[in-house]
């Protein structure tokens, strides 16, 4: 009998034990961890976004306008309130943007020996300032983004579609860059 009862007493002081943990994790503030996103994390004095044309050191075809567009649209998606334009002049924060390199490489091949699915690697600069403050909210002179795209089997389509895949891989480096923004990640503060 006295088995019985030091085993029930361990179960009670147990399940007490596990009780008081829970009710310290979650008065501690634990739960925090699971709440959405309500704000970015710029400073909440930025109001007015601007982006200018990106630049184009990478030397491929209106690369930077694709990119700057996409940059543009992402942040109105994503901004949570932001007002984004083109000119520097009104607006809080510039976002400076440079396209150091871009380039693709075949990562499968066909039946014919032909490229099918391509990685895509784009070196840029960016650059967000604060323009009333005059200070640099964000800094990365080496953001490296990768993506893969992949070509129809014809090879008469090939440049038909390299538009479009450029096109999806502006909007995937954007959703990158504006995510690094927004949700404050490696921001200078």
């Amino acid at each position: 009998m006295g088995l019985g009862r030091l085993s029930s007493g361990f179960a009670r002081n147990g399940r007490r034990v596990l009780l008081l943990v829970t009710i310290s994790l979650l008065a501690s503030g634990f739960t925090e961890c699971y709440k959405p996103m309500t704000r970015n994390g710029l400073p909440e004095r930025i109001h007015v976004i601007a982006v200018p044309a990106f630049q184009n050191q990478a030397l491929h075809y209106r690369i930077e306008s694709r990119f700057t567009k996409a940059v543009m649209d992402e942040l109105i998606r994503r901004g949570r309130g932001l007002r984004v334009q083109s000119e520097r002049d009104g607006a809080d924060a510039v976002i400076d943007g440079t396209i150091k390199r871009f380039g693709f490489s075949s990562v499968l091949l066909d039946n014919n020996g032909r490229a099918r699915v391509f990685e895509v690697e784009i070196q840029a600069a960016v650059t967000v300032r604060d323009q009333k403050a005059n200070k640099v909210l964000y800094d990365n002179q080496n953001y490296v983004f990768r993506g893969e795209f992949e070509f129809a089997q014809d090879p008469r389509v090939f440049f038909n579609e390299e538009d479009a895949a450029v096109d999806r891989i502006a909007r995937s480096f954007a959703e990158s860059l504006v995510s690094t923004l927004v949700n404050g990640f490696g921001a200078i503060r």
